[in-house]
Parts: structure tokens; sequence; C-alpha cells
């Protein structure tokens, strides 16, 4: 269990000067390549986005009027309300539309051959537990407030921006996490392949 600072983030412009991401934290492989890797996108105008073969993406709309995705020619998908979630193949021909505006989004990738995922925004109001399995690895990404995890013999102090990581890969059993504290997360699961 470790905390990932928000001073760690790396923010990029786009190639194609649609937008920025801020790069929270990756699991990374050979050259570019990851396992893993979430962001947050401040997308500024309509435009494609680039292909990720490979690559299953969850997409979560954290403010602005929404916008609406062409994705390989299917019906539009529309996420006009906060924590609407979107998920398609990374190698999917995906336009984008504002609806009204910029947008910023919290996204999750991962690699389709060695994991799947689960996310879910929520608030944080008091108490809650992590119930940590083996072979699982939980991020839990501080949108705003704070929080205080506590498991495993330790404790951790998270606040806006900082990101917890529980990797259980290789442990045995189930770890119990408590999360105490007031905000928003958002909380990602990364499980095997089915």
């Amino acid at each position: 269990m470790r905390v990932i600072p928000a001073s760690e983030q790396r923010r990029l412009r786009w190639k194609n000067d649609g937008g920025w991401t801020t790069e929270i934290a990756r699991d990374p492989l050979a050259g570019d390549a990851f396992r893993w890797r979430i962001s947050i996108a401040d997308i500024e105008r309509d435009g494609p986005f680039s292909p990720f073969p490979g690559i299953d993406r969850h997409l979560l709309l954290l403010s602005g009027n929404g916008i609406e995705l062409d994705i390989d020619g299917a019906p539009p998908r529309r996420l006009v309300q906060r924590f609407g979630c979107v998920r398609f193949a990374g190698e999917a021909t995906v336009d984008c539309r504002l609806l009204g505006g910029p947008t910023r989004d919290f996204n999750l990738m991962v690699q389709r051959a060695t994991l799947r995922a689960e996310v879910v925004a929520r608030p944080l109001i008091g108490s809650m537990l992590i119930f940590a399995r083996e072979g699982v690895e939980w991020l839990i990404h501080v949108l705003a407030g704070h929080l205080q995890a506590q498991g495993e013999g330790r404790a951790l102090d998270a606040a806006t921006g900082d990101t917890l990581h529980i990797d259980r890969r290789g442990a045995s059993g189930t770890s119990r996490i408590a999360l105490d504290g007031g905000g928003e997360l958002v909380l990602v699961q990364l499980l095997p392949p089915d």
C-alpha cells in the first residue's frame, strides 16, 4: 500500500492540440507501453481520440456539459451526467463532440490481455472498507477532500489529487483496508482477465 502524490503527475498537450492529459500514474512496460494508466483529460474541442490497440478504455465525465462519442460507426454515446461512464476498445475509431464547452474526464486504460477493470466514482463521508483480495490491485484517486487509509499494519494519508495504490499481486488472502475522511473518490479495481 502506497500513496502516489499529485506532485508526480505529468501534464501533456495532445498531439492533435485538442486538449491536455494529466497522467496520474501508470504501470510501465517496455517503451511507451503500460499494464494500466490513469489520467485526467481536459478536452477543449471536437476531434478524434488517439488509438491504443490492445487496450480497454474507461472514461468518466468529471465536469462540463458532456460529450458525444461516435465509436466505430455505432449509434453515438452521450455522457452528460457527472460520473457517467463509457467503456470502449482502444483500437476503435472514436470521434468526440463537446456538448457546450470543454470537459474534464477521468480515464482508465488497461492492457486487455493481462487485466480487466471496474471503475466507480463515489463520495467518501466518514468510513468505508475495501476488501483487497489476492491477485487484485486497487487505485483510489482522491478527486476532492482527504482520506486516511489503515490496513496491513500501516496508516497513510492522501489529499486532493493523490492516489492510493493497493497491490495484492503475489499476496495471499484478503486484506481489509479502512478508508476514513471526506470528499470524492474514483475507485478502480484491477482484476485478472476472465
